[in-house]
């Protein structure tokens, strides 16, 4: 029986992500490549050709690992509507050794940016950024950082079905304690919109952006997600323990947690150097 993809195969697929407690960010991208899929077929129908074609459109426009982040949602989707014998295999990726320095923010580049937003009046982005950078939390996860968790110096992060302990360092809740006094913000969410609202990552995003110039630092490194790989690189360097580590970020594999970690190409090659081979 030949199988095509639907408009409502779409929308019952939605429902299926959302009901299985998927981020709004996963259901939206798992939706997306599902369309752009139904796009590439052109009303055609499903076959293992067209689908081992589509990985090689993807591989020609894209990384490895956007191909494969792709081809997951894809894959996830045909799951779902029975048609397990069209899906494809990843592309086999070699874990790297070393990340790309480029796109990696220091610490020192953090402070600077810190300094930048204390000095252009934005307390509360300075503050989101040292919440993120000091316990290591997503910027979607900022919304458990509430008065009651200011005053227990933890909070409980639940996210993806799982569950997770975050301590909050004593001198960032000194700070957030103060600032929520100066806000009138007696309960709740502590970073907020002046609506009343949880910022969200696009509130954060912007902010940050906007941040370069003054910091002296590339546009390229600067996004919230970087600020929780300056954590894990801080944290490892002080306790050398991968699987703590990954606890502590809430990652269900080890795996991702080495990307965090990876030294980088600088640091690559002055270990290079030391081995001292070429004579």
């Amino acid at each position: 029986m030949q199988r095509s993809i639907t408009r409502n195969s779409i929308n019952d697929y939605r429902q299926y992500l959302l009901m299985a407690e998927k981020a709004k960010a996963t259901v939206t991208k798992y939706i997306n490549e599902a369309e752009r899929l139904a796009e590439y077929l052109n009303g055609n129908p499903l076959n293992k050709r067209a689908l081992l074609e589509y990985r090689e459109t993807l591989a020609e426009n894209f990384s490895s690992r956007t191909v494969n982040t792709k081809l997951a949602a894809i894959n996830g989707y045909l799951s779902f509507i029975g048609a397990d014998e069209y899906k494809v295999q990843l592309l086999k990726v070699q874990r790297r050794a070393f990340i790309d320095e480029s796109r990696e923010l220091s610490a020192v580049e953090y402070k600077r940016l810190v300094n930048a937003a204390d000095a252009g009046g934005n307390e509360r982005l300075s503050l989101v950024m040292q919440t993120i950078c000091a316990t290591g939390i997503r910027i979607s996860e900022l919304s458990y950082i509430t008065t009651d968790a200011i005053e227990k110096r933890q909070t409980e992060i639940r996210l993806k079905g799982k569950s997770r302990t975050v301590l909050i360092p004593n001198k960032l809740c000194k700070k957030l304690a103060e600032y929520a006094a100066r806000q009138h913000i007696d309960s709740g969410v502590i970073f907020r919109t002046k609506g009343g609202r949880p910022i969200d990552r696009a509130n954060v995003c912007h902010d940050m952006k906007r941040l370069c110039d003054a910091a002296h630092v590339e546009q390229s490194k600067v996004f919230p997600h970087n600020l929780r790989h300056l954590f894990a690189r801080a944290f490892y360097s002080v306790e050398k323990n991968l699987p703590h580590l990954a606890d502590v970020l809430g990652h269900s594999s080890i795996e991702t947690t080495r990307i965090y970690v990876a030294a980088s190409s600088r640091q690559y090659e002055r270990m290079l150097d030391k081995m001292k081979l070429i004579t």
